[in-house]
């Protein structure tokens, strides 16, 4: 044996002087890092892949070839001469790589150009030349499929504002971050609010200085990704250098002088040991409040609220806003991320990400005027709130806070491991997300909760409030928070010249918890504005999914692919479901032309806050004030006893068919046209009167159609003078947005269905022109934001309504008059007859960027540089409506005061406002590069 083994020992010492260790980057002719290239040891099956940076390691027999391919590009073989072998490879056909790409295949990265998918790429640089201070918001200026909105007064709704691609809602889009999925929110919408009945993951909580790039995917991608990709995919690419870093320092501020900004973001990057980096980020911002009131009708208060008209003239003329708070809130952040690697051997390598995130908003509920909360019914409400001045009463009403303390983490570990050709990445993310809410300058206003004592006078039995004039005025509602664990294992191949291939599973472990509130805050009525988490609401809920795919790419000449995925993913609360995608990609005039398909099926299971959250909420209802309604969850007894049927995921058939074209080096177009099918969509459907109250509940309600065009094209690069000029173009038109089918289980009325439907943008452009010479860039970026349309409560029945608001209805006290139309109120149902539609405007964003030094830039941002605001018209939604814009109706006060709350929220709100509620902002940051 000792003889063997010494043989043994000297051959393997022969073999390892005999062989070799080849590195080096393999580069396109533009300097741009190729990864997935495929690098084989000539006359052997021994090979590895260049990774994410286009880097490669491979051991070789001395006098070994290397033979270097990737698809559509030349091949090259290189002599192993040296230990450091770097590679150019050209483009057959001459063409140059625009941006490489890893999203929408599980197979070889390939170009945005000659990708079989549409695919949008955003560099660090075009995020912040937006001069937005958050990631969702720079997004909103940069693609025009995609919208988000701040909305005031929807409590939880300013923590996270809901984002969406396509019109989609934000559940059907997937966010990815480094390619690992990143965690949902625990927020659930459940307001008038767009993405009502939906979560989403926070992007916003993501520092944008810790972005190398952004990749978005504008197609379904369910089979290459699992449940959530039905619009798309969206993955953040996070910087990974080692050598450098920088300082920022931003501030801010609106024309109207409020909504001051100011914050610090440090991006550093390191090396750790001799084959490892380290990048991180460290970001601090505090965003002051911008309040945007409207003024209120009087008329319209005194009916909503049922007070006589002189009370509420009297507080209006002091208070024309009536005292409300709406607009962007207070909010602080601090925001931490690394991302890292090391390479452990020749062919392994470990990577890791984390990032944890702390918010703190407060807003504001509506404020609660003397007329809508009086001393005659609560007079200990002086005691608690009493704030006038000598020229009034002490008590002037009250305004409750909504207060959110929001954290969110991520993390991934994962290695990555390289041989004869096969790349294996196996990796474990955890991510969470968790917000406890406050609500402070309230009270519980609860007659029927008491307690009995003995009188020791009388000695009788006397009952005693345990709320009311014996209420805290602060509560903790409780909250949500969301976890996630998922393990991934990919493997993928460059097998020959004409075939890749990819395989992989996925385990993913969820779950949701509802935190109690205390017991103030949900006893009885609750806390005024915000009613805390019931016991018997709140729990903890959890489920698995398993998931297998595979995924092939055939190049069957060097201009023709076809790509095919299909996926069977296992979930242990609905079964499990398979799904299938494929795309096809042709070129042609020596890939100056481009012509690209894909045809796929897609799923979305219910996430668990949709099959779990049951609560308590206060809403506004035009012309009836507020409401206290409810949802009921599926798995409810209240649900088995009114017939609900449990949830089922939503399915989903994406067709996209696109042009693109490079006809020379410096311009590029791409043309895409996409049609989303939804069946079984899950919504949040109207409040309904049932044996439990009022009351919503989710269900698989109807099927919707999407349709639409995306059109993205630059043209860069341009000489002018020292200087040179790019445009870029891009727009999204939407052909189609409707629902297909009538509403199963549920209700889905015209508000509900304006707000799914018409309350984004039907068209959005973006026309960006930049220009750069010597130490100065300039940027002005117009973006073009399409009609909407909106429906709501105040505006059905409107000849009626009308009539309810005329003061001539009422007495000098305030009361109805015997036998007019205000005396019998309360019956508006029907449709709408008038709508609000939102006239297309443009906004336009200055930029200016100066480099006093090599190190030090200067950035000057003027966002909507001419103070578009947004505008609308009423429209019919039915013949009554027709007469009164033609004048053949008598009316007598405007409609104005039947929307948005009576008013308050003239710029601020939900229903078809889609930018600029601020207005003009200032900006100005200084970046120090180390």
């Amino acid at each position: 044996m000792k003889k063997i083994a010494l043989l043994l020992f000297l051959f393997n010492t022969v073999i390892i002087f005999a062989q070799q260790q080849v590195s080096g980057v393999v580069k396109d002719n533009t300097g741009t890092p190729l990864p997935g290239v495929n690098i084989v040891e000539k006359g052997t099956t021994n090979g590895v892949s260049t990774d994410i940076d286009g880097s490669y390691k491979i051991t070789v027999k001395e006098g070994a070839s290397l033979i270097f391919t990737y698809v559509g590009y030349n091949s090259v073989t290189r002599l192993a001469n040296a230990s450091q072998i770097d590679v150019a490879l050209s483009e057959e056909g001459g063409q140059n790589l625009d941006e490489v790409v890893v999203t929408g295949s599980r197979t070889a990265a390939r170009s945005n150009t000659t990708t079989a998918l549409p695919i949008d790429v955003l560099s660090s640089k075009d995020l912040t030349s937006t001069g937005q201070a958050t990631f969702d918001k720079a997004l909103q200026y940069k693609i025009p499929s995609f919208n988000t909105v701040q909305t005031p007064v929807n409590d939880a709704t300013s923590l996270l504002d809901p984002y969406e691609i396509r019109n989609m809602g934000p559940s059907r889009t997937l966010i990815l971050i480094n390619g690992k999925r990143k965690n949902l929110s625990s927020l659930l919408y459940v307001q008038t609010s767009p993405g009502r009945g939906e979560t989403g993951a926070d992007i916003s909580a993501i520092p944008t200085d810790a972005i190398e790039r952004v990749e978005i995917l504008r197609d379904g991608a369910s089979a290459q990704y699992g449940s959530d990709a039905i619009a798309g995919v969206m993955n953040i690419i996070l910087k990974k250098n080692a050598t450098d870093g920088s300082v920022t320092v931003r501030s801010g501020i609106t024309s109207e002088g409020d909504g001051e900004m100011l914050g610090v973001s440090l991006n550093q990057g390191t090396t750790v040991g001799e084959k490892g980096f380290l990048n991180y980020t460290i970001d601090f911002s505090k965003v002051n409040l911008a309040n945007r009131p409207g003024n209120v009708d009087a008329a319209g208060e005194a009916a909503d609220f049922g007070a006589t008209l002189a009370n509420v003239q009297s507080f209006l003329a002091r208070h024309p806003d009536a005292k409300n708070i709406n607009g962007s809130p207070e909010t602080a952040a601090a925001k931490f991320l690394i991302n890292g690697g090391n390479d452990i051997s020749d062919n392994t390598k470990l990577y890791y990400n984390a990032a944890y995130v702390y918010k703190k908003v407060k807003s504001f509920a509506n404020f609660r005027t003397p007329y809508w909360r009086p001393l005659s019914d609560d007079p200990y409400l002086n005691d608690f709130f009493g704030n006038g001045d000598d020229a009034n009463p002490s008590y002037d009403g009250y305004g409750p806070t909504f207060e959110g303390d929001l954290t969110d983490y991520n993390g991934t570990l994962g290695f990555k491991n390289v041989k004869n050709g096969w790349n294996t990445d196996a990796s474990v993310t955890v991510g969470g997300n968790k917000q406890v809410y406050s609500v402070n300058n309230s009270v519980n206003r609860s007659t029927d909760i008491t307690t009995t004592s003995i009188d020791p006078v009388t000695g009788l039995p006397v009952e005693t409030p345990v709320y009311r004039e014996n209420s805290p005025i602060s509560f903790k509602p409780g909250g949500t928070s969301f976890n996630h664990v998922v393990g991934n294992i990919d493997v993928s191949k460059i097998v020959s010249d004409q075939i890749s291939i990819g395989f992989g599973t996925e385990f993913r472990s969820e779950y949701f918890t509802v935190m109690e509130g205390d017991k103030a805050s949900w006893e009885g009525t609750g806390a005024d504005s915000f009613a805390g988490n019931r016991p018997e609401n709140s729990g903890k809920w959890n489920r698995y999914n398993v998931g297998v795919y595979l995924d092939v790419a055939f190049d069957i000449t060097k201009d023709f692919l076809i790509n095919g995925t299909v996926r069977h993913e296992e979930y242990s609360d609905f079964g499990g479901a398979t799904v299938w995608k494929a795309s096809t990609r042709y070129k042609f005039l020596d890939d100056k032309i481009t012509l690209r398909g894909s045809v796929s099926t897609g799923f979305r299971a219910p996430t668990l806050h949709q099959i779990y959250t049951q609560k308590s909420q206060y809403s506004f209802v035009a012309g009836q004030g507020i409401q206290i309604s409810g949802i009921i969850n599926n798995v409810s007894p209240q649900a088995r006893q009114l017939g609900i049927p449990s949830l089922d995921p939503e399915k989903s058939t994406n067709v996209t068919v696109g042009i693109g074209a490079k006809p020379f080096r410096n311009f590029n177009i791409t043309v895409d046209y996409y049609n989303i099918k939804v069946e079984d969509r899950i919504v949040l459907g109207d409040r309904q009167d049932t044996d439990f109250g009022n009351v919503a509940w989710f269900s698989n309600s109807f099927d919707s159609r999407t349709s639409g065009l995306d059109i993205v094209a630059g043209y860069n690069n341009i000489g002018i003078g020292e200087g040179k000029l790019g445009f870029n173009v891009s727009g999204n038109i939407t052909l189609e947005n409707e629902r297909i089918s009538p509403v199963t289980n549920n209700s889905f009325g015209d508000i509900l269905e304006a707000l799914t439907f018409t309350s984004r943008p039907d068209t959005k452009w973006i026309l960006g022109i930049n220009y750069e010479i010597g130490k100065f860039g300039f940027s002005l970026n117009n973006t073009y934001f399409g009609k909407t349309q909106f429906a709501q409560d105040g505006l059905q029945n409107l000849e009626k309504t009308y009539l309810d608001y005329n003061p001539a209805n009422y007495d000098a006290n305030g009361a109805p008059i015997t036998g007019s139309i205000a005396e019998g109120r309360g019956n508006i149902d029907g449709h709408p007859d008038l709508r609000t539609e939102f006239i297309p405007k443009i906004v336009t964003d200055l930029g200016i960027n100066f480099s006093a030094t090599e190190r030090l830039t200067i950035a000057a941002n003027i966002n909507n540089l001419f103070n578009v605001m947004p505008e609308w018209k009423f429209v019919k939604g039915s013949e009554t409506g027709n007469n009164i814009l033609n004048g053949s109706e008598a009316v007598t006060n405007s409609p104005s005061n039947l929307i948005t709350f009576n008013q308050r929220y003239s710029r601020m709100t939900y229903d078809g406002f889609h930018f600029s509620q601020l207005g003009t902002m200032f900006n100005l940051s200084l970046n120090y590069k180390f």
